[in-house]
């Protein structure tokens, strides 16, 4: 018995842990409406424009995973930002980017 409560009991902490391995991060997903020199606007599917702050430590990366940098970012482009919130301030961790009409990769037959 005491057994079982050991691994039910450890079984709930893996659980929570998984929970919460996002911890406080958001996810901003949408096309890019507008960029400025430390900021992107982020038009999403439900129509409404988010801000998220590009800061120092921003990490761009195309979605074929290949490292990329702030100037290949264009209107238009699709992104997931994964981001830390403070206050009511976005500030962009990972850029993640495709352009319009890019063809998804193909997988080997």
């Amino acid at each position: 018995m005491t057994h079982r409560l050991g691994l039910l009991l450890t079984v709930i902490a893996l659980l929570a842990s998984v929970a919460f391995a996002h911890g406080d991060k958001k996810h901003v997903m949408g096309t890019l409406e507008k960029i400025n020199a430390d900021s992107v606007i982020v038009k999403q599917a439900d129509g409404k424009s988010v801000e998220v702050k590009l800061v120092a430590g921003t990490m761009y990366v195309t979605r074929d995973g290949k490292a990329a940098k702030p100037s290949d970012l264009a209107v238009g482009d699709r992104v997931v930002i994964h981001a830390t919130p403070t206050g009511d301030t976005l500030s962009a961790d990972e850029v993640k980017f495709s352009v319009p009409g890019a063809a998804a990769p193909s997988s080997p037959k």
